[in-house]
């Protein structure tokens, strides 16, 4: 992500000051400054100015579609006190659906038109992203999505009422491939207890990644949770995993079409690699047919990697 250095500002993004009610900023979260109670965030922060369609896009539909937010220090931030009403926000009691980082919009809004019975709510730091998401909001002529420019672990533990949200996606987050910085990947453990806390019981929690070292990371992470069962514990091991055939192909010693330098572990799988062995856990879940095909699942499958998912169910 090209951005400016996680202790940097934030640029406020264009149009913000005629479409947000002011708050008083306090102290506290630090999300756009890389930390959030202490622990980076999983993002950096980059280019938030609009142009063209997608300015025209916010000043039209920001007051419509946008959540406006009470900021706490940065312009991702949430103010602990607001708590999100989702009935007053879609004018009805439905199911809520929070994809977290939903870049262009085009999984969340694919989605909708086809479950007008559920509600959505697109949560993403850049505002190209959210434009983009309202541009299409507007041309499906959609009522049942809401955006909010959030950080993601502020919204789950407590912007969202505790046991509000039916399920939680996270598809294709950024892998953060260097070892030094896994510790900013977005699935961790703190972050399934923020997943677990938001969701009802019962609740479905939707992960998809185009990288086996993150997928091995995010199955750790969902296996080691109290809050979580695995919904396909066990499923699709041996010579079925994805993982054992993405090691056997050996695809993520390539990365971008350039292969990787010799005597250097490929970039995309930090500690893995090719010829790992077999998979004999398994616990991947099939294609999440509620998905559709995003631009950005389409090259990673062009460039021959594979697409792990995982399906947890929130416990009692």
């Amino acid at each position: 992500m090209d951005s400016p250095t996680p202790t940097d500002a934030p640029e406020p993004h264009q149009g913000a000051e005629q479409h947000q009610t002011h708050h008083p900023i306090t102290e506290g979260s630090q999300a756009s400054f890389g930390t959030y109670r202490r622990n980076p965030v999983s993002f950096v922060r980059r280019g938030t100015r609009l142009q063209g369609r997608r300015q025209a896009a916010w000043d039209e539909y920001a007051d419509r579609w946008v959540v406006d937010v009470p900021r706490q220090v940065a312009d991702t931030s949430v103010h602990p006190d607001y708590v999100f009403d989702a009935e007053a926000a879609f004018g009805r009691t439905a199911p809520l659906v929070v994809e977290i980082g939903s870049g262009l919009g085009e999984a969340v809004t694919h989605a909708a038109a086809e479950h007008p019975e559920w509600d959505f709510l697109a949560v993403e730091v850049y505002t190209p992203g959210l434009a983009n998401t309202l541009m299409k909001i507007a041309q499906g002529g959609l009522t049942n999505v809401r955006v909010v420019q959030a950080n993601a672990p502020e919204v789950l533990s407590t912007m969202l009422p505790a046991g509000s949200v039916n399920q939680v996606w996270v598809f294709f987050p950024d892998p953060w491939h260097k070892a030094k910085h896994h510790k900013r990947r977005l699935i961790q453990p703190a972050f399934a207890e923020q997943v677990a806390q938001a969701l009802e019981p019962g609740g479905l929690w939707r992960i998809a990644t185009d990288w086996s070292n993150y997928a091995i990371h995010a199955r750790e992470v969902l296996d080691g949770s109290a809050d979580f069962d695995n919904v396909h514990e066990g499923e699709r091991s041996g010579a079925d995993s994805p993982l054992t055939q993405v090691w056997a192909s050996g695809v993520e010693t390539v990365v971008g079409g350039a292969p990787v330098r010799e005597g250097r572990a490929p970039v995309s799988t930090s500690h893995t690699g090719p010829n790992e062995g077999v998979d004999q856990d398994g616990g991947w879940a099939p294609r999440f047919e509620g998905r559709t095909l995003t631009s950005f699942e389409r090259k990673a499958l062009e460039a021959g990697r594979m697409v792990f998912e995982l399906t947890g169910k929130r416990k009692p």
